[in-house]
């Protein structure tokens, strides 16, 4: 009977090794291949296309995300709901020398289904074939201090833009026949809830699940879907942490985190961290059940 038993934990023991070790180096293992032991490694252009459009261009990872596209010849459309501040952008590619084409779409994703109408007649005629959802808001509090007007806008930016773009894009490349990619970005709070920081933890949940769905769906179409998920980056989202704001080894910049987000699509991984860091820091985060991360959550943002 021991030895029986003994034999049961052991074998699940070695399972749910195997399985941690699995979800760990997979991505890992996909960079590598592409990067050292394949023949050919072509550019991001030549696999997807030469149009990308990105939201929440203005600030932080999407500003960057769309300047790194265009340093590797990528036309970018520039979409937000702050003009000046997409100009600005726009104003910097076009100085840095890239070469590209840019265009910029005024979008408040706070208001409501016009803005989808308003962004397809905008790209209308321009061949899209990297989409970026990169757009988000977000603040650690909370749920006793938000009210009804803060928590729609958190659905409509997180939740409402990521499903009506994913969707829009998907059926244009589908009938234009580009096999494209949509890349759609997450968070790495979306492995655990976040007490304190629940609403913003929860959309990106959502996108997760969204976007690992989409990818099986897309994937006949000759569509890469990529699930983009970062950890702490130096943006304006994370102005409330004078701490995180320094940044440091496992908190890059948006510019760094931004080019390693960019090569990692060029090498077709399909869920990933985006940094090399990020991905370290979950590996030892999710060695631990999702009940121990969430009370270290609590712990951190009380």
């Amino acid at each position: 009977m021991f030895c029986a038993l003994s034999t049961f934990f052991t074998f699940v023991g070695v399972y749910a090794l195997l399985s941690y070790l699995y979800e760990q180096l997979r991505t890992p293992y996909k960079l590598l291949k592409a990067r050292y032991f394949s023949d050919t490694r072509p550019t991001i252009k030549e696999r997807f296309g030469d149009w990308a459009a990105v939201t929440g261009a203005s600030d932080g990872i999407g500003k960057e995300y769309a300047k790194e596209l265009a340093r590797q010849n990528i036309n970018v459309v520039l979409i937000a709901r702050n003009e000046e501040k997409l100009q600005a952008v726009a104003k910097e590619i076009a100085e840095s020398g890239a070469g590209v084409q840019t265009k910029i779409v005024i979008a408040d994703f706070t208001k409501g289904s016009q803005v989808y109408e308003h962004i397809e007649k905008e790209t209308a005629n321009i061949p899209i074939s990297i989409l970026v959802n990169n757009v988000g808001v977000g603040k650690p509090a909370s749920l006793l201090k938000w009210n009804q007007e803060n928590t729609q806008e958190i659905i409509d930016t997180n939740v409402v833009a990521v499903s009506h773009l994913s969707r829009i894009f998907f059926q244009r490349m589908k009938a234009s026949k580009i096999k494209g990619a949509i890349v759609n970005v997450g968070s790495g709070s979306e492995l655990q809830p976040m007490p304190y920081d629940a609403y913003y933890a929860a959309t990106k949940a959502y996108t997760r699940s969204l976007t690992l769905a989409l990818s099986q769906e897309a994937k006949p179409y000759g569509i890469h879907v990529q699930l983009l998920s970062p950890n702490f980056v130096v943006t304006k989202i994370n102005s409330y942490s004078k701490q995180i704001m320094k940044g440091g080894l496992l908190i890059p910049s948006a510019s760094a985190y931004a080019k390693s987000a960019v090569n990692q699509l060029r090498d077709e991984v399909d869920e990933t961290s985006g940094y090399f860091w990020h991905q370290v820091q979950n590996a030892v985060a999710t060695a631990f059940t999702w009940r121990v991360r969430t009370y270290v959550a609590c712990k951190l943002f009380t």
